[in-house]
């Protein structure tokens, strides 16, 4: 068995006697470090995943991932339990035949300025891009396009357009629904609308979306890809977000359902209230 870590901890282990065989990778380059890693192990919290995510531009292995974070929602393995886990992933479960992987969608955005792809602004990301108004005083005017029909207006603070994964994060805080991540989906939810009816809506997986920043808006906005990469968008700039073709497959440690289940108990308290007495 090989055993790579990120170049920073690569450094730790070098200075340790007997940890000679631990290998690293370069980051400048990690576009073939998919056929290098048969699976991922995480020790942190939902930040660690979002992280591994960013470490593989295409294809992903499956991730295991232990909590060792403050809320730790995609981090079902309980770090005690990491030799037992790790176990059953690399050698079977002994009550099943393997494990159980939930494939999370993820999104594939791209920077457009004056209708033209800008190099090297390409973003695979697992929970949401928003798009916002940053610090300027005036709400935010964002056209958005669905395979080149524009749709809406967003006029406000700014939207998010988020996987099923980033459901439970910033959209939920911002009113939108909670979805499985078994669901092909995205979820369309705007920040603090200046409207009485723009309610959030979900979008086929196979929505094609275009977020625009107007000539006649009245402010520049900001873009951030999984709460990272915050840049600004000049009024004629666009974000186009279609589905990634490569999602992040992260191992159970029940089942799918059963995992998401108590996630929700466990981190956001769903449905927590006692119980009816009898008559």
């Amino acid at each position: 068995m090989n055993v790579l870590v990120e170049p920073d901890v690569h450094d730790v282990f070098a200075r340790i006697p007997g940890f000679g065989f631990v290998q690293t990778f370069y980051n400048q380059d990690t576009s073939d470090l998919h056929d290098k890693v048969d699976f991922v192990a995480c020790l942190g919290g939902d930040g660690v995943i979002l992280h591994a995510s960013n470490l593989f531009r295409g294809a992903v292995p499956p991730i295991v991932s232990f909590n060792l974070g403050s809320l730790g929602f995609l981090t079902s393995h309980s770090f005690e339990d990491y030799k037992r886990d790790l176990r059953q992933v690399i050698h079977g479960n002994y009550m099943r035949d393997g494990v159980y992987i939930t494939l999370r969608m993820r999104l594939r955005c791209e920077i457009f300025r004056k209708g033209k792809a800008m190099p090297g602004k390409v973003f695979d990301i697992l929970n949401e891009v928003v798009v916002d108004r940053g610090s300027n005083p005036y709400l935010s005017k964002i056209e958005c396009y669905e395979h080149d029909r524009l749709i809406t207006k967003v006029q406000g603070d700014g939207v998010i357009v988020a996987t099923p994964t980033g459901s439970t994060a910033y959209s939920t805080a911002a009113g939108g629904s909670m979805v499985h991540p078994n669901v092909p989906c995205m979820l369309f939810t705007p920040i603090c609308p200046h409207s009485l009816s723009f309610r959030p809506v979900v979008l086929p997986d196979s929505a094609r979306l275009e977020l625009k920043i107007p000539e006649d808006a009245r402010s520049n906005a900001w873009v951030s890809f999984d709460g990272k990469r915050r840049q600004q968008l000049s009024r004629g700039d666009s974000v186009r977000i279609s589905m990634s073709e490569h999602p992040l497959p992260t191992v159970n440690k029940f089942d799918q359902t059963g995992d998401w289940f108590s996630s929700l108990i466990r981190c956001l308290n769903w449905n927590e209230r006692l119980d009816q007495k009898a008559l």
